[in-house]
């Protein structure tokens, strides 16, 4: 298995003692040079949150835009969109105009979204799931119209006015070949993985699942990745899917490590999220060889082709770019991943 690795910043900002991500557009920029620097480092993949009515970063197509822009290889995504706020078609022409400046380095990852600051938040901004439909089922419905669109198929009746006397149906433009191979599913649940596998969307699982079945996080997040690729090969799809995982893996060099995360006791955390018994993976904390073991016994971790890092990135991009650099150098190998050109 060919297995890559990739950051992810939530693009937090505050202005507060210790952070150097003080402003939105400080958050826009250091994410943007992280990405460089990554790419530099020989990581694959650059992604970013999406959180609305917070102090995250928010609209992913722009950012996305100039993350391709500045760099040549690195693959660019999110973990994950939250379908209840968006619009499907313009979402499906912003994520084809990027994919195509991308040159096709596009990994989109979608989702229902997980609890949120805002009281109805995608209400505000329009969106009002019908009576008896709930909230999953609104994002489900408009993944489906996403993935419509950005797969060609002929939507509107042209106007012959306007087409030359051309009559028939329309496609979304523009259109960009090989996009809809590369939509994610990022799911919290055994059940939501097999629905995305069904749907013929790649699964990125959650840093956290609400469900709790006693055993580990990384084994029932192994037993998901399962269900997923069993899932996957009952419905005959053509290719091979890809499946990613997140973890916080903050390895311990200096004092400043060690000041910052020291005090993280690495377990798994078992709470309630609307209202559903929930799983939470634990950070990878402490020397790199001691983090290089734990990494290679995690059984989700060894079973996806794809490990996604969690960055504290109002700690900077120099703080950061050291931190991949020490995981790349000093724990990747213990993966089976190597460096790319």
């Amino acid at each position: 298995m060919d297995k890559r690795i990739g950051f992810l910043t939530f693009g937090h900002w505050q202005a507060i003692p210790g952070s150097t991500v003080r402003t939105a557009r400080d958050a826009l920029v250091q994410t943007v040079e992280l990405a460089v620097a990554a790419e530099e480092l020989g990581l694959d993949g650059a992604y970013v949150r999406v959180h609305h009515f917070a102090r995250q970063l928010a609209s992913p197509f722009p950012l996305l835009s100039a993350i391709a822009a500045r760099t040549q290889r690195i693959e660019m995504g999110t973990g994950v969109i939250d379908m209840r706020y968006e619009n499907p078609l313009y979402m499906a022409e912003e994520a084809a105009a990027t994919d195509l400046l991308s040159a096709g380095r596009l990994q989109l990852g979608v989702s229902r979204g997980s609890p949120e600051t805002a009281v109805k938040g995608s209400e505000a901004f329009g969106y009002v799931p019908p009576t008896g439909v709930s909230d999953a089922d609104l994002a489900r419905e408009k993944t489906a119209v996403f993935l419509t669109a950005i797969s060609g198929a002929a939507l509107v009746d042209a106007d012959p006015r306007m087409t030359r006397g051309v009559s028939g149906r329309l496609p979304l433009q523009p259109q960009s070949p090989g996009l809809r191979e590369r939509i994610w599913w990022g799911s919290g649940t055994r059940s939501t993985a097999v629905w995305a596998a069904e749907q013929g969307m790649n699964l990125m699982s959650s840093t956290l699942l609400s469900e709790d079945t006693g055993v580990p996080f990384d084994e029932l997040q192994a037993e998901q990745i399962a269900l997923f690729r069993a899932a996957w090969a009952d419905a005959g799809w053509d290719r091979t899917p890809r499946v990613s995982v997140s973890r916080s893996v903050l390895p311990i060099t200096t004092a400043e490590d060690r000041h910052y995360f020291g005090g993280d006791p690495g377990e798994d955390q078992v709470g309630y999220l609307e209202g559903a018994r929930s799983r939470f993976g634990k950070n990878y904390v402490g020397e790199p060889d001691q983090l290089a073991e734990e990494l290679a016994k995690d059984a989700a971790v060894r079973e996806a082709d794809t490990l996604i890092l969690t960055v504290p990135n109002m700690l900077g991009v120099d703080y950061n770019a050291r931190l991949l650099e020490t995981v790349v150098r000093d724990i990747a190998p213990a993966l089976g991943w190597a460096p790319k050109a």
